[in-house]
């Protein structure tokens, strides 16, 4: 008998966090990935936490943001020249020694003040 490796999906997959659909007609995408790309270029250190390993359950990274995927982020050592590639489902936070930069999207006061009123 053949039986199928994965799993079978009668409707398409839309993966999280592909963006919500403002009121405005413009997709907001502020999820980890995107806040990462706007911050490309910046020194951050980066806590991940690997469940299950005892021998290094947890692990600080500190590097430049180089670009960061869906499910990934690799970073670069200043100092030792070394480049990471690290799974976001991993991470648990980021600090910068910097303000960080985020993807606002505009909004028209009209449709702000109708948002903060249909509550």
């Amino acid at each position: 008998m053949n039986v199928p490796s994965g799993p079978a999906y009668s409707v398409p997959v839309v993966p999280m966090g592909t963006g919500q659909q403002l009121p405005t007609g413009v997709v907001e995408e502020s999820f980890i990935e995107n806040i990462l790309r706007f911050n490309k270029g910046k020194i951050g250190t980066f806590y991940f936490t690997y469940q299950g390993n005892s021998r290094w359950n947890a692990m600080v990274y500190q590097g430049r943001v180089e670009t960061a995927g869906r499910d990934h982020i690799i970073i670069s050592d200043p100092s030792s020249g070394k480049r990471y590639l690290l799974l976001m489902a991993n991470l648990d936070w980021v600090e910068f020694g910097e303000q960080i930069n985020y993807p606002h999207t505009e909004i028209s006061p009209a449709i702000e003040a109708a948002m903060e009123t249909s509550e």
